[in-house]
């Protein structure tokens, strides 16, 4: 370990700054939201920092830097372009024992700035002892990217209820319940936004601990229910929230739409149970069985996922799962995900509206042909999509729905197979001819069916590679 990563409490404390230009206005901004009495010494200021003198944010002094400057003070940067006088704010600051960055010298450092990553009260600080600070920099993005933006407030309100949770509990009984808080329904209120429902919440939690033992046996203690849109199928294509509460379930209820790929992204230690319809089977009994073991887990006080392809309420069952889960008084949260429809398409190059085009979209289910409720006429008309989910075993009816009710045989429409991923497929052609297209290229579950002149956009991956060879080759015969 080159350096001993510390965090300095800098409210009210004096800071020096030697330069005025932009590497100097960086610093001082960090400084201020740290608190700190900065004073800026240089013959001449950014506009910015000039901004700042004059509403005495910070104090400007237009003179050389000279050692005593350093009198007194907390911590010193050296942010001027002369080699020489950084160096002799180092020297200054070391003989006085005040700790020192020389913006990138870290020979001259005593201490460097890390990339840091702000939820505060909650901060990250990643550093490379100054071999590289771009590498950090990534490194920090990519921990970014992990971490809720509402962090800090589930550290705030953790913190505004330590004292009474030492109050009221054992020293022993602390730690569990604060990661079943954390990690919990009560967490995931406060970083949705919720905190009157997670205050509710904790204070049931708080209640259940003082009995442990007997939560546990009588099953009073109950766990939460999460249901989350795993989208199209690209692993990648997840929400950070839905990666976030992965990480965290006990138990992962997943059907058939569900990737290895998407799976790997849970702890590795989560219970894993298939609950996918098995064709041919009877739909409405693996329903109440998913319900069943839902109430199950969640009873034995366990985090459940409920992973669903694209997003739980297009088509996933989730209302209806969500009923079921109040009506037994279990917590849950919603995860959205992208849907087939927006998956797919955007992946085959289809806009579902388009300003020429079309001016509306409707979703419907493939196999849901006799319904009543749906208006072929109305989906039928021009400038119009429609995206037919689950639609491939259907599609010679669903196409003799849409003629029968008017539309034009020369309506353009695709199937896209396996949207978003790498063994994607996508089939062009009209509503007369992609019945015998999808035979003849044997096209298979998973697909959607898109309807309307924006399916005529469709764009498979050799269209795309040969496009962008005409662009490459194009460009190469272009004058430099």
């Amino acid at each position: 370990m080159d350096y001993l990563p510390i965090f300095i409490q800098l409210r009210g404390e004096p800071v020096v700054v030697a330069g005025g230009g932009e590497v100097a206005l960086r610093k001082v901004e960090l400084l201020l939201r740290a608190g700190a009495r900065i004073t800026v010494i240089a013959p001449e200021l950014h506009e910015d920092l000039r901004a700042l003198a004059e509403q005495n944010a910070i104090r400007f002094l237009s003179l050389p830097f000279q050692p005593h400057h350093l009198d007194g003070v907390s911590l010193a940067i050296a942010a001027t372009d002369s080699r020489e006088v950084n160096a002799a704010v180092a020297s200054a600051a070391r003989a006085r024992r005040v700790p020192v960055n020389v913006v990138d010298d870290a020979e001259l450092s005593s201490f460097i700035f890390p990339a840091i990553i702000d939820r505060s009260p909650v901060m990250v600080a990643v550093g490379s002892s100054g071999c590289s600070p771009v590498l950090a920099r990534r490194v920090r993005q990519q921990i970014e990217t992990l971490l809720p933006a509402r962090l800090g407030a589930l550290a705030r309100f953790v913190g505004d209820r330590r004292k009474n949770v030492q109050k009221s509990l054992a020293p022993e009984q602390r730690r569990s319940f604060w990661e079943r808080v954390i990690g919990g329904f009560v967490g995931s209120r406060v970083l949705a936004g919720d905190e009157r429902n997670a205050d509710r919440a904790f204070e049931s939690e708080l209640a259940a601990a003082h009995n442990a033992d007997t939560a546990a046996a009588d099953g009073t203690r109950l766990g939460e229910v999460y249901l989350i849109g795993a989208g199209p199928g690209d692993p990648d294509l997840l929400t950070l929230r839905a990666v976030q509460l992965l990480q965290q379930a006990d138990v992962i209820l997943y059907d058939r739409l569900i990737s290895d790929a998407v799976l790997d992204r849970a702890r590795r230690d989560a219970q894993r149970i298939f609950v996918g319809k098995e064709t041919g089977g009877d739909h409405q009994k693996t329903q109440t069985r998913i319900h069943e073991l839902l109430v199950h887990y969640a009873r034995r006080g366990l985090r459940v996922a409920r992973l669903k392809g694209g997003d739980p309420f297009i088509f996933g069952r989730g209302g209806e799962e969500i009923e079921v889960l109040a009506e037994h008084g279990i917590p849950y949260v919603v995860v959205p995900g992208i849907t087939a429809a927006l998956g797919a398409a955007a992946s085959a190059g289809i806009p579902l509206t388009h300003r020429r085009l079309a001016q509306s979209v409707t979703f419907a289910a493939g196999h849901a042909l006799d319904d009543e409720s749906l208006d072929w006429r109305s989906l039928s008309q021009p400038h119009h999509t429609v995206v037919f989910y689950m639609g491939v075993a259907q599609l010679p009816r669903i196409v003799a729905k849409l003629l029968e009710s008017g539309a034009s045989p020369h309506l353009p429409a695709a199937l896209v197979e396996r949207g978003s991923l790498a063994e994607q497929r996508v089939a062009r052609g009209s509503i007369s001819t992609i019945v015998d297209i999808a035979r003849d290229r044997n096209i298979a579950p998973p697909a959607v069916l898109i309807v309307g002149e924006v399916a005529s956009l469709a764009r498979d991956d050799e269209e795309l590679i040969a496009t962008a060879d005409q662009a490459r080759q194009s460009a190469a015969q272009e004058p430099v």
